[in-house]
């Protein structure tokens, strides 16, 4: 039986976007009888640690150094990274070693050398970096990585209309939430001054508490294992604009989108000019004026045929089948 290593980020700063990608192709390569283990410092957001452990993953601690890296990886058939952490000398060493190879990458390839490199974000494929040597590059939405809970959710059809006088709304914001999102949206609906039932994922306690400060209507609740259940049952689902982005397409949601960091910006610009999300902005302007948010939460609460013509844009980009290409990309390395 193969083994496969995966290597990534993760952390209550560094959020569990990259567990989660990595996650997906991870169900993949146990579908076809590999095994597969995890190299980060997952017990760092408890959450993403269950996850793990519940798919009988074994979590294995993050190391750092290249020389770490050949020895701990030997033991492999190939690795998956993932990472914006790493030192560029740590693919390198790996790759070198002779190890098969597949690095995830958004964009930059911050030094990653790897004999596939992966980058899922939308238009990649227009894009055309200088390749590492002997380099394969697989880019763009048919490469998106999505998981069991929401491939089993995608609707078989784009989303019909549906007129409400209250829509639901449902807004997380990673595992971590690691700049406070969650209360600043809040405080955008809150602002548009039209009726909604929201529900909002907060991680932490302290965030918990600024949500209910905003709103006591607002219904607070902590990381779920019924996320894809959530977005479905949402009129409107707001997120932050990085891995979920290709999740809440895949599920055909109405997705309003937060650009929360500087790596965020690439995916959340190219969502919105092809119409597959609505822009409800970056999160420190947001923080610092909710108008101009408040404008566009407005339109998304009061208009169905917007929503309708999202839902649907989104579904027809990501068919969830993308880690079948990618883990035939990995399993071809192997062989």
């Amino acid at each position: 039986m193969s083994r496969v290593g995966v290597r990534c980020d993760v952390g209550p700063t560094r959020g569990i976007g990259h567990v989660m990608r990595c996650l997906a192709l991870a169900e993949e390569l146990q579908r076809r009888g590999l095994t597969v283990d995890f190299i980060c410092d997952a017990d760092t957001v408890p959450w993403a640690a269950a996850q793990l452990t519940a798919r009988g993953i074994t979590i294995r601690p993050a190391v750092w150094t290249p020389a770490e890296h050949v020895e701990v990886l030997s033991r492999y058939d190939a690795v998956v990274f993932d990472s914006y952490d790493l030192d560029a000398a740590v693919y390198s060493a790996v790759h070198s070693s002779g190890l098969p190879t597949l690095a995830i990458v958004d964009g930059d390839f911050r030094g990653a050398v790897a004999d596939v490199l992966v980058d899922q974000n939308l238009a990649a494929e227009l894009d055309h970096p200088v390749l590492p040597p002997d380099s394969v590059r697989l880019a763009g939405l048919d490469y998106v990585l999505i998981r069991d809970e929401i491939r089993a959710l995608r609707p078989v059809d784009p989303p019909a209309a549906r007129v409400v006088d209250v829509p639901k709304v449902f807004a997380f914001f990673g595992g971590t939430d690691a700049f406070g999102a969650g209360p600043a949206v809040v405080r955008a609906l809150a602002a548009t001054g039209v009726p909604f039932d929201a529900t909002v994922v907060a991680p932490t306690p302290e965030l918990a508490a600024q949500i209910t400060a905003v709103s006591s209507l607002v219904n607070v609740i902590a990381p779920t294992d019924r996320l894809a259940a959530a977005v479905r049952e949402a009129d409107v689902t707001i997120s932050a604009s990085g891995t979920s982005t290709w999740e809440l397409l895949c599920l055909g949601a109405t997705a309003g989108l937060v650009c929360v960091v500087d790596n965020q910006v690439m995916g959340y610009e190219r969502a919105i000019a092809t119409g597959t999300a609505a822009g409800v902005g970056v999160l420190s302007q947001l923080q610092a004026d909710p108008t101009a948010a408040a404008a566009v939460l407005k339109r998304l609460l009061t208009d169905s045929a917007e929503r309708t013509r999202l839902a649907a844009a989104g579904w027809r980009m990501v068919d969830g089948q993308g880690r079948v290409r990618v883990a035939d990309a990995l399993l071809h390395l192997i062989s």
